[in-house]
């Protein structure tokens, strides 16, 4: 079942979307070449329980960190580890989920290291702009399949391609659950959004083609082709004319 938020849990979830945004935006202000992406883990467990929260990812279903960190060609799940450098010219896309009063905040950026290529300005600026996209067709009576349609067309506009194996999803006193959220999609179709329903959007966007696999990890996700990737993620609760975004930095 989707869950329909009550005013009191949607103020709730304001406070977990606060927490995770502002944990998030002081990642993205220390991050510079020649940073381990581990340095970024000890960052979110140390700000995260600084603002009263806990890390939603640290330990779910065994994932081994605080956040995610996906470097380059990772599509998502990256795991941080000591011997992950940060280069010049590398992008980095950080999944910072906080637990604040039993509920979940759930937001990703991708970011610069020293000076881009063309082609990972091009790409971060894709994803970016297909993640507002999705949420700009959010709101009361619309579907689910709106939102993946109007991801889609944007980054097929630009030349660049959405992961069809991953999406977003229904996010509350749960970090994960229903609906999902398929970043691809035919408009009129699928689930009809309701007011109080909260959710993630975060697409993942491809350079080169969609394709995924999963390395022997068993969490960090790349590109087939080696492409780079790119993705942006707001935890958002619809409303009757539009939605409400809970994963803003101020």
């Amino acid at each position: 079942m989707i869950e329909i938020l009550s005013p009191r849990e949607i103020e709730a979830m304001r406070a977990a979307g606060r927490a995770a945004a502002e944990t998030l935006a002081l990642v993205g202000a220390r991050l510079r070449p020649g940073l381990r992406t581990a340095d970024i883990d000890t960052w979110v467990r140390e700000d995260t329980a600084r603002r009263g929260g806990r890390p939603s990812q640290l330990g779910y279903h065994g994932f081994p960190a605080a956040v995610c960190t996906s470097r380059n060609d990772v599509v998502c799940h990256g795991i941080p580890r000591r011997d992950v450098l940060l280069g010049d010219g590398d992008i980095v896309n950080v999944d910072v989920t906080t637990e604040l009063g039993g509920y979940h905040g759930d937001t990703s950026a991708t970011f610069f290291v020293g000076t881009p290529s063309p082609e990972a300005r091009h790409l971060v600026d894709v994803a970016r702009r297909c993640r507002d996209a999705g949420i700009a067709v959010v709101r009361e009576g619309a579907r689910l399949g709106d939102v993946g349609a109007a991801i889609e067309e944007l980054a097929r506009r630009e030349g660049c391609s959405v992961v069809r194996d991953y999406g977003g999803h229904g996010i509350g006193r749960k970090m994960h659950g229903e609906p999902h959220v398929s970043h691809t999609g035919r408009r009129g179709a699928g689930v009809r959004l309701r007011a109080g329903m909260a959710f993630t959007i975060e697409p993942m966007v491809n350079l080169g083609r969609p394709d995924v696999r999963l390395t022997d990890d068993g969490w960090t996700v790349v590109t087939s082709d080696g492409s780079l990737s790119a993705q942006f993620e707001h935890t958002l609760v619809v409303t009757r004319d539009g939605c409400e975004v809970m994963t803003r930095s101020t």
